[in-house]
């Protein structure tokens, strides 16, 4: 019997040698970038509940520190007024086309285009200024924390490359305010209800929330709320609209 010859080696172009090299290349660095993924992503939740353990804490703190203010306010029966709070949340309740130019201008500026828009808004000269013009088309207060974090919860939309993205993942809000160390919900509640450093930049992110009109709409709106009407300040009373309308 003649001996079997050996068949020959099959030729692989190196095109195609090369071609598997860089996919098995590929696999490995996103196996790895998927790794770093994960770490990372356990950081960040490490990170984040210690913060808001952090924030809870100094959340009640204030809220003791406010409740001693207003106590030792009723002891002394001053009669100086000084805002309670730099924090405003303001939300439009009227105004369409009986209104003078420079008032929806300011509306404008405001960022409260649309009935019941709202916003939140540091309180100093300029806009105390601003919001006396508009005061019959608006209503506003002081937020407490719950009424904050549920409105960015319920209603927070960013905005990211000039569109308006909702605030379902923290990395959205990472992307957009991470160099500013606001990566998560609690960092963007936090900045805002303690009107941080850089609360600009996370107000100027959240885009104005959509509220609905409260049950039996609004009364009396160009009246004044302490008059009985809708319209102008109601300190610490806001959050009872704000759960209204959230």
């Amino acid at each position: 019997m003649a001996e079997q010859e050996p068949s020959p080696l099959t030729y692989v172009p190196e095109t195609v040698l090369k071609k598997r090299k860089d996919n098995e290349q590929a696999v490995i660095r996103r196996k790895e970038q998927a790794e770093a993924r994960k770490l990372r992503s356990k950081e960040n939740r490490k990170l984040q509940f210690k913060r808001a353990e952090q924030f809870i804490k100094e959340y009640r703190l204030q809220e003791l520190d406010s409740f001693r203010l207003k106590r030792n306010k009723k002891r002394q029966k001053s009669s100086h007024e000084t805002p309670e709070s730099r924090l405003l949340f303001v939300t439009r309740i009227g105004g369409t086309n009986d209104m003078h130019p420079k008032t929806k201008k300011i509306l404008y500026l405001l960022r409260l285009r649309k009935l019941f828009y709202g916003v939140f808004i540091i309180l100093n000269n300029k806009t105390a200024k601003l919001l006396k013009v508009v005061e019959p088309y608006v209503t506003y207060g002081y937020p407490n924390l719950r009424s904050i974090k549920e409105l960015i919860l319920k209603k927070g939309v960013g905005r990211i490359n000039k569109e308006r993205v909702p605030l379902t993942d923290n990395s959205i809000i990472e992307k957009a305010l991470g160099k500013h160390g606001i990566i998560c919900v609690e960092d963007l509640v936090h900045e805002i209800a303690s009107v941080g450093s850089h609360f600009m930049e996370a107000s100027s992110f959240l885009q104005p929330f959509k509220l609905r009109a409260p049950d039996g709409g609004v009364q009396r709106m160009k009246k004044h709320f302490k008059d009985g009407g809708d319209a102008g300040n109601r300190e610490d009373l806001i959050n009872d609209l704000i759960q209204k309308m959230n």
